[in-house]
């Protein structure tokens, strides 16, 4: 796990790459690789990469990078682990390619010079890859099918720039800082940026799952390699449920160091954590945090947590943070967070824990919920979306509507828009996921501002275009399935990925997430999503891990929460979850350096 960037001069007339420059993106990405340093650039100036190195596979120098390979035809930067390297490895080997590391990195070069981009999808785990072809002279960027690792760039005074973070291009001094209304509008609508946006201007990310070429100054259209929204028809012999989800977390466990699992109160890291200690021998560490505000509510992770640690037989750590340590905590994970969000502090604080003990890799059960539609949304898209239809036929029901919704606005800010937005599955999944309808954003930015960014970041239509991508329109899709992909595609992969990837980096740390992997969610998903779809998320962690203790599985969903408005905002402490989201989200602009000075009521 590393950070990766590089340069790429585009204009013939543009000068050669500068050193400074390239050290200086890659060192703002320290944290992402305490371990070890590299660039590399070319003889004609042309190109240079740069690495950042967290050591966990190979830990040894023949693993470092930029890695060379065929002669010095090819030169990669890479941030991820490929988890089927070593089958990849031993497949290569038989056909008589021999290798110098035991790196992960060297089988994707390998494999690169025998199969070209046919091999992206051959590759099982999170990644980010620049890789350089000198006889072609061409650079490919591409990213893993969850977009689990980002990786943004930006062309600028006749150069790509590219790397793991949009605060490291910033910190190169080469790539303009403006605004971008489209990244300031998406994240109020959402909560966090929606790719490929960022909150500059120049700077976009590579789509999850998609690759492209640089070469002869021109920088290509992003390709798909891995759609999320495409289900795979399972092979012969393929795997059942438990087995699947076995087969999984073995496969994350892969490293030359030790890994420790997150555990909150949850179905979803229980279950990780239980498959984990199988495949563990001598003891697995287990992580929780607790917060003293919640102590002694059903939001206290201690208690349930402490009696899943007991009955699996781990080594459990238990951190205790009080509203005085989330103060102080804050300005930290605000000064490290790489885009806007309203999320990851949690999973910041928790990484800081792991990094405290020594660890370098964890896993997390992110993703369980979308995988077997823990979420309520999953009940609740589908019946706002009946219930707006149903009132949406009653004459001037549409009309009269924003009326009679108005005085429960103050506490319910979205009820007004039902019938405006929930007559469809986009609209209805709007409803539930957005910060911020499209109506309320001009009195937030101004309408300039409101209008060229929704321009652009429709949210309606983003959710709409989704749904299509996986080959359904609204009146045909599985309502299950589609809130599935919708929240996969755009909760899960803006917000929650992206939000660990920084949380965990910032503190050194390899988060990894085997409940979000591809060959997983093809095996469950030619189950049916079964048991899942019917019994529950219970059901599907009774049937792969019947050791977590039964008490577990009855206890009321309650996610891994932190009190931080309450923490920062105390005379907010009794204000609805969605109003403390708002307020949230306008001090985490300010942390941007975007000053809303607009108040958003209790």
């Amino acid at each position: 796990m590393c950070g990766i960037n590089g340069i790429l001069r585009l204009d013939s007339a543009a000068p050669p790459v500068d050193g400074d420059v390239l050290v200086r993106t890659r060192d703002a990405m320290a944290r992402r690789g305490p371990d070890g340093h590299g660039a590399w650039i070319a003889a004609d100036g042309a190109v240079g990469l740069g690495h950042r190195r967290l050591a966990i596979i190979d830990l040894s120098p023949t693993g470092a990078q930029p890695m060379a390979f065929d002669g010095g035809r090819f030169r990669m930067v890479f941030n991820g682990e490929i988890f089927n390297y070593r089958e990849l490895r031993a497949e290569l080997a038989a056909a008589g390619q021999s290798f110098v590391s035991t790196s992960d990195s060297e089988v994707i070069l390998a494999l690169y010079a025998r199969e070209g981009t046919a091999m992206l999808a051959r590759l099982r785990g999170m990644y980010t890859i620049a890789l350089w072809d000198e006889r072609k002279k061409a650079l490919l960027l591409a990213r893993d099918p969850y977009g689990i690792k980002p990786l943004y760039y930006a062309e600028s005074g006749g150069h790509l720039h590219f790397a793991s973070q949009v605060r490291a291009l910033e910190a190169s001094g080469a790539v303009p800082r403006d605004l971008d209304p489209a990244g300031l509008v998406g994240f109020l609508l959402w909560g966090s940026v929606p790719q490929p946006y960022t909150l500059r201007r120049r700077i976009r990310a590579l789509p999850a799952g998609h690759h492209l070429f640089v070469r002869a100054g021109r920088v290509g259209e992003p390709v798909p390699h891995r759609e999320i929204t495409r289900f795979e028809d399972a092979p012969a012999g393929a795997l059942g449920v438990a087995d699947a989800l076995e087969d999984s977390v073995r496969a994350h466990l892969v490293a030359d160091v030790p890994v420790a699992v997150f555990l909150s109160a949850g179905l979803d890291s229980s279950l990780v954590a239980a498959l984990a200690r199988r495949r563990t021998p001598g003891s697995l560490t287990t992580i929780t945090v607790r917060f003293e505000d919640f102590a002694g509510t059903p939001r206290d992770e201690g208690g349930p947590a402490g009696e899943v640690a007991a009955a699996l037989g781990t080594q459990h750590v238990v951190r205790t943070l009080s509203r005085a340590d989330l103060r102080d905590l804050w300005t930290g994970a605000a000064a490290a967070m790489d885009q806007p969000s309203i999320d990851g502090f949690n999973t910041w604080v928790v990484s800081r824990v792991a990094h405290e003990l020594g660890f370098k890799v964890v896993l997390s059960g992110l993703g369980g919920d979308e995988l077997f539609g823990g979420y309520g949304s999953f009940r609740e898209v589908p019946a706002w979306n009946r219930r707006a239809s149903a009132l949406a036929s009653i004459p001037g029901a549409a009309r009269v509507w924003p009326l009679l919704a108005e005085p429960g606005a103050r506490s319910r800010p979205k009820l007004p828009g039902l019938l405006r937005y929930g007559r469809t599955i986009p609209g209805a999944y709007v409803l539930r996921r957005a910060l911020f309808l499209p109506e309320e954003i001009a009195g937030l930015v101004g309408d300039d501002l409101a209008r060229a960014g929704l321009a652009e970041v429709d949210p309606e239509e983003r959710a709409a275009r989704v749904l299509r991508s996986a080959g359904w329109d609204d009146a045909h899709a599985d309502p299950w399935r589609a809130v599935h992909l919708l929240e996969s595609s755009l909760y899960m992969r803006d917000q929650l990925l992206r939000d660990s990837d920084w949380a965990s980096m910032a503190h050194s740390l390899e988060l990894r997430v085997p409940l979000v992997d591809i060959t997983l969610r093809d095996a469950i998903a030619a189950h049916g999503f079964e048991p899942a779809r019917t019994g529950g998320k219970a059901a599907a962690v009774r049937l792969a891990a019947p050791e977590i203790p039964a008490a577990l599985l009855t206890r009321p969903k309650t996610g891994f929460g932190i009190p931080v408005m309450e923490a920062l905002d105390e005379e907010m402490g009794g204000a609805r979850e969605g109003l403390l989201s708002r307020r949230l989200a306008l001090r985490v602009l300010g942390a941007f350096g975007v000053d809303m000075r607009v108040p958003v009521g209790r």
